[in-house]
């Protein structure tokens, strides 16, 4: 089905723009959350600590986050294609930088900068932007959730994939093939083109300048709460995409199992968001934030109070899955409900970067710590706390549009 303008101009091919969307989606989140899975052979390689690796990725998701509104901005400004074109070159340039990558220095560059900046400006943020332009205020909060469940299909399909490849060919050519993989963006990106200048019925956006929508956002009580909540989820799923696996291998079990659990999350979220998106569309969603947090924070600290086997680290990757980017579309919706589509991409890019603070404290922080103490303990005990904190600040914000939207809807 096609949206037409009410002014005679041809609306977005919705299916072709949410089929192509999911694709990008799927495949740029795809080897990004399979980097962990190069920690054990990398580090072993090169002689590196644990810190080294995992610094590299933290500064992978705090580039991504900084990166974010600023590709969200060029988005708005140039279209989405041309941000994505740009992101599939810094990706792609990570991605055979990493495999020379011979210092810590090196590896801070390449995993770590230039792949965050170019997941910045390819990833499923730019997509949700995408589908909130392409889809009617109604249907958003549904091709929220489907475009969030294809990234986690990918997370699915590559943390086997990732980890068949390394076991066979090893990890420099399997960051070669996901080298391949990354380079086919551009060409799904172009049934995206297009700026956030008009709504999905076809009807011109609300002029209104970047300048007066940032401070309308750093005005508004519920944007500074969500942004805040945001951090935790961050911190939550880099450190356990991350650390999760070398945990694992640390308490005794196959390293196989670190690989299943990353692809049962993966698998299990594209469950949860499409949930997500759906009930999203129908309940508070602050208060489904609220209890998506909660839950993380009981599953966590059921998982590590449990004896771990490979049941139990079964059930908690299937749990987490469950909640994991569960939040993104209520998130994302909420932004959209409070703001409108015209600058999503880039207001939601600064709920992100709060996201990827947390997750390069996540990650850095699960490093450090280990490298301190022979042990996750601390990490695990502080992303419990966090997820209550997190529940506690959702509930109060209020899922209403702000006081310019509203009043132009009473006109």
């Amino acid at each position: 089905m096609t949206n037409a303008s009410t002014t005679g101009r041809p609306g977005p091919n919705i299916p072709l723009v949410i089929a192509c969307g999911c694709l990008i989606a799927l495949i740029s989140f795809g080897p990004r959350s399979a980097m962990g899975l190069f920690f054990q052979p990398m580090t072993e390689a090169r002689d590196w600590s644990r810190e080294i690796f995992a610094l590299a990725l933290a500064i992978q998701n705090l580039m991504w986050g900084i990166g974010q509104p600023i590709a969200g901005m060029v988005s708005d400004r140039y279209g989405t294609w041309k941000a994505m074109a740009f992101g599939t070159v810094l990706y792609c340039a990570g991605l055979l930088l990493m495999i020379d990558a011979q210092s810590a220095v090196a590896l801070h560059v390449s995993a770590g900068i230039l792949i965050g900046l170019g997941i910045a400006f390819s990833s499923f943020s730019l997509v949700l932007a995408a589908f909130g332009r392409a889809v009617t205020p109604e249907q958003r909060s549904l091709a929220f959730g489907i475009g969030t469940a294809s990234g986690s299909l990918g997370q699915f399909l590559f943390a086997p994939l990732g980890g068949a490849l390394i076991a066979n060919i090893g990890w420099q050519d399997t960051l070669i093939v996901f080298t391949g993989l990354i380079a086919l963006i551009p060409l799904l990106a172009v049934a995206l083109r297009g700026r956030s200048e008009r709504t999905g019925d076809g009807s011109p956006a609300h002029d209104q300048n970047l300048k007066s929508a940032l401070s309308e956002a750093f005005g508004t009580r519920g944007f500074i709460l969500l942004s805040i909540g945001f951090f935790v989820c961050g911190f939550h799923v880099a450190f356990i995409t991350v650390h999760l696996p070398p945990f694992i291998a640390d308490v005794g079990l196959d390293p196989s199992w670190g690989a299943w659990a990353i692809a049962l999350i993966g698998l299990c979220n594209v469950v949860g968001s499409l949930a997500s998106g759906y009930i999203g569309g129908r309940y508070s969603k602050p208060i489904f934030l609220s209890l998506i947090y909660l839950g993380r924070s009981a599953a966590i600290l059921a998982f590590i109070m449990l004896p771990i086997t490979p049941a139990s680290v079964l059930v908690f990757s299937g749990v987490m899955g469950l909640l994991w980017l569960s939040t993104v579309p209520p998130t994302s919706g909420l932004v959209a409900v409070m703001f409108g589509p015209r600058y999503m991409a880039t207001l939601f890019g600064f709920v992100f970067l709060s996201h990827q603070i947390g997750a390069f404290l996540g990650v850095w922080l699960g490093g450090k710590l280990y490298d301190q103490t022979g042990s996750y303990d601390a990490i695990w005990w502080l992303g419990i706390a966090l997820g209550i904190f997190a529940a506690a600040i959702h509930w109060p914000i209020e899922e209403k549009p702000v006081a310019r939207l509203a009043g132009q809807a009473a006109e």
